[in-house]
């Protein structure tokens, strides 16, 4: 009977291979439990070592086989491998992520044989289009806070961008933490309240109020710490929003929107060079719906797309706005204004003074049934008044009205 071969055998010595090749024929009954006992190796090792040397030669016993097996079934086909690789490099010119996983999605969406991501990292790696990076914490070790429902917190961040010829501009980006979607984005000349309101205004028009609004301590966004209240936050507290700000010097607290910014960055720069404002914006409103619904998100559960985790959960319900807001319709309300040459503004039929050395100069309104406040260019306020009693014509800022009397010199004898 012919004995297979094992790929498998037990390390065996060099003498003891050489007395297994010169196994006579004629060896007495018992000879092979004894030779086996003594060099402590298997019966099974014995004769497949003797099945080798009586089919292939003496010669072939003398050194191990390879223990690698004669056909892989998982091994990747170089067909695969240039799918993968092509796979990536499109994503890459695209400016989308396009790293393992990445690959992996893609491809999977795309019906292609897909490896596993560990694969592709492999794969990657030996064309020399990824490096190793040791160093770098693997994503068990992160621990994120989410929210628990979209609406329950956004985040509102602003980057600077670089049009056609030099200029600069800032994007303003809203994002919504459960659900990672990009809820509205807006390009203005500078980071002033004014756009920080617009795009929480775009956000609201589409998607309802937040229970929170998460920013930095920015003069444009939240400088509350420095006792100012900026536009912005009057604004969203007229809706009930409650403004919260991470700490001085620790930008991981707004850390998806950090992310966030580098997504859009990493796509421009595979985009025509924006040289206006507007061209900037129907770039940046393209990027959201590509964001929100064709790439997945690494971060969501089952790497779905954020819209699809926005509509996976309902909505966290709108907070409460101002009580009075609603027994005084046409309360509540903002304004953009132009100061006048006298240093005043008027707001529904009301003339508030704010000063001549604001003349010229553009300020934006937010009152409520109790409170009116208006602020400078970059939301700083400049005054607060409790809202008029009906009838009331004008409204003075504390000084004088007119030019600031002159202070004669003084006197030589004096």
């Amino acid at each position: 009977m012919r004995v297979s071969v094992s790929r498998s055998l037990e390390p065996v010595d060099a003498r003891v291979r050489l007395a297994i090749s010169r196994w006579p024929a004629d060896a007495p009954r018992g000879a092979v439990t004894s030779f086996c006992r003594e060099h402590e190796i298997s019966r099974k090792t014995f004769y497949v070592l003797l099945a080798r040397a009586r089919e292939k030669g003496p010669a072939a016993v003398l050194e191990p086989q390879s223990r690698r097996p004669s056909a892989s079934p998982a091994k990747i086909g170089e067909e695969v491998k240039r799918s993968a690789l092509d796979v990536r490099a499109a994503l890459e010119r695209s400016g989308l992520d396009y790293g393992p996983i990445s690959v992996h999605d893609k491809m999977t969406s795309m019906g292609f044989t897909t490896p596993s991501i560990a694969s592709l990292a492999r794969i990657f790696r030996e064309a020399g289009v990824a490096r190793v990076e040791p160093k770098k914490k693997p994503r068990s070790a992160f621990r994120r806070f989410v929210y628990p429902a979209p609406n329950a917190c956004w985040q509102l961040d602003a980057t600077e961008y670089v049009l056609a010829g030099g200029r600069t501009c800032v994007i303003f980006q809203l994002t919504d933490d459960h659900a990672r979607l990009a809820v509205a984005s807006h390009v203005a000349r500078a980071e002033t309240s004014k756009g920080a309101v617009t795009v929480m205004e775009k956000g609201i028009a589409r998607h309802g109020v937040p229970q929170r609004l998460l920013t930095d301590n920015g003069a444009a966004l939240n400088p509350h710490r420095r006792g100012i209240v900026s536009q912005l936050v009057a604004y969203v507290s007229t809706l009930g929003v409650v403004a919260i700000t991470g700490k001085p010097g620790h930008p991981m607290t707004q850390g998806k929107n950090e992310r966030f910014h580098q997504t859009l960055f990493r796509w421009l720069d595979k985009q025509p060079l924006a040289g206006t404002i507007e061209e900037l914006q129907h770039l940046v409103d393209r990027f959201d719906v590509i964001y929100n619904t064709e790439r997945p998100h690494q971060a969501l559960p089952g790497r779905s797309t954020p819209q699809q985790a926005w509509d996976a959960t309902p909505k966290a319900p709108a907070p409460e706005p101002d009580p009075d807001a609603a027994t005084h319709p046409g309360a509540t309300g903002d304004a953009v204004r132009i100061v006048r040459t006298h240093g005043d503004i008027s707001i529904r039929g009301t003339t508030f003074q704010l000063g001549n050395e604001f003349a010229g100069t553009q300020v934006h309104a937010i009152w409520n049934p109790a409170l009116i406040m208006i602020f400078d260019e970059r939301g700083t306020l400049i005054i607060e008044h409790p809202w008029p009693q009906p009838g009331t014509r004008y409204v003075g800022n504390g000084r004088p009205r007119g030019s600031a009397p002159r202070r004669r010199p003084l006197s030589p004898m004096s």
